[in-house]
């Protein structure tokens, strides 16, 4: 039995579940906040955005490089 493929598959796997992962701790770590005191939650919102947008472009990095090699 022939066994093909590509290891790089296995690296984006990883890389989108380290994306999830993120993305569901900053999201819980805002709500905690928020829920915790209501006013500063035009302070916090732009490092949630600033967070996400981190977290989502090393996924998709991890993405490209699973493509290209």
């Amino acid at each position: 039995m022939d066994i093909t493929g590509s290891l790089s598959v296995i690296g984006f796997g990883l890389a989108a579940i380290g994306g999830g992962i993120g993305v569901g701790l900053i999201f819980a770590a805002y709500m905690q906040a928020v829920s915790r005191q209501p006013e500063t939650q035009r302070i916090i919102q732009p490092m949630l955005f600033m967070g996400f947008a981190v977290v989502e472009a090393l996924a998709i990095l991890g993405f490209v490089l699973a493509l290209i090699f």
